[in-house]
């Protein structure tokens, strides 16, 4: 029996790859999670950008409250078991009434696993609704295996490469809208994309990849991972230790992750 997914939820994401939004987070975790983001922004004078939006669990005690939060493990845990890892987040910050987009990509294309079991699970900060630019899914694409991805960098792109998949319109597929609190769940191969923020409050959204431990990585780069519930028996990645209370340590994690992460995607990059 789920934990906190329903039944049907589990079966929409197994059969068509994707799952709607669960309640994960009270209104007041919300508020004081988005407040601890835009503190720090404060005090560095301008948005959460690269690096420290990436791998932030190793960084921030926001996001680390986040990968360990009971609600969203459980919702994990109903889609691939109870033997969890943190492969990689990003947290998605669309400005209010800005032209950023993301095209349509499967996230596989960015990891290198096998088998692939990632979930990634999107955590709403903020309202993300239609108007906001909310994730939108190809419903079933992710039993299409790995499609072909071509590179569009873009200013208002907000993958940096820019990889996207042919074939598909804007507005192709479903919206996943969420309220502030709520999770979507999506497949690695689920072709989803986003659309610009026409709304007048900042869409944001924490995108966590999670893994089962009998995941193996593929790439020429031993990538490192956080674990976040159960056990690892398997030992495939270099183990991350949990936020470090000592900024100067927490720095140094977070660095060491971000260079075995960007060195598989550059090793990746060479070889297609």
């Amino acid at each position: 029996m789920p934990k906190i997914l329903t039944d049907e939820q589990v079966r929409t994401y197994h059969e068509l790859g994707y799952s709607a939004g669960a309640p994960v987070l009270t209104n007041e975790e919300v508020k004081a999670l988005r407040a601890e983001i835009e503190a720090y922004e404060a005090r560095v004078g301008h948005p959460l950008d690269f690096p420290q939006k990436s791998k932030s669990y190793l960084l921030f005690n926001w996001a680390d409250a986040l990968v360990h939060h009971q609600k969203v493990l459980d919702a994990v845990e109903d889609l691939i078991g109870p033997n969890i890892l943190v492969y990689h987040s990003t947290m998605w910050i669309k400005e209010a009434n800005t032209p950023a987009y993301v095209l349509w990509h499967q996230d596989s294309t960015h990891f290198y696993l096998d088998p692939q079991d990632h979930v990634t699970a999107w955590v709403a900060l903020s309202e993300a609704s239609e108007e906001a630019g909310c994730v939108r899914v190809i419903p079933g694409s992710h039993k299409l295996g790995q499609l072909d991805h071509f590179d569009a960098p873009s200013p208002m792109n907000m993958i940096r490469r820019g990889q996207g998949v042919g074939g598909y319109a804007e507005d192709d597929g479903i919206t996943l809208p969420l309220k502030a609190g709520e999770v979507s769940m999506h497949n690695t191969r689920t072709v989803h994309a986003s659309g610009p923020n026409n709304s007048n409050d900042r869409r944001m959204g924490y995108g966590i990849s999670f893994i089962p431990t009998h995941v193996k990585p593929t790439g020429p780069v031993r990538p490192s991972t956080l674990l976040v519930r159960g056990v690892d028996e398997y030992k495939h990645f270099v183990p991350e230790r949990r936020l470090r209370s000592d900024p100067a340590e927490a720095d140094a994690d977070h660095a060491k992750a971000c260079d075995y992460f960007v060195a598989l995607q550059n090793a990746g990059f060479a070889a297609a």
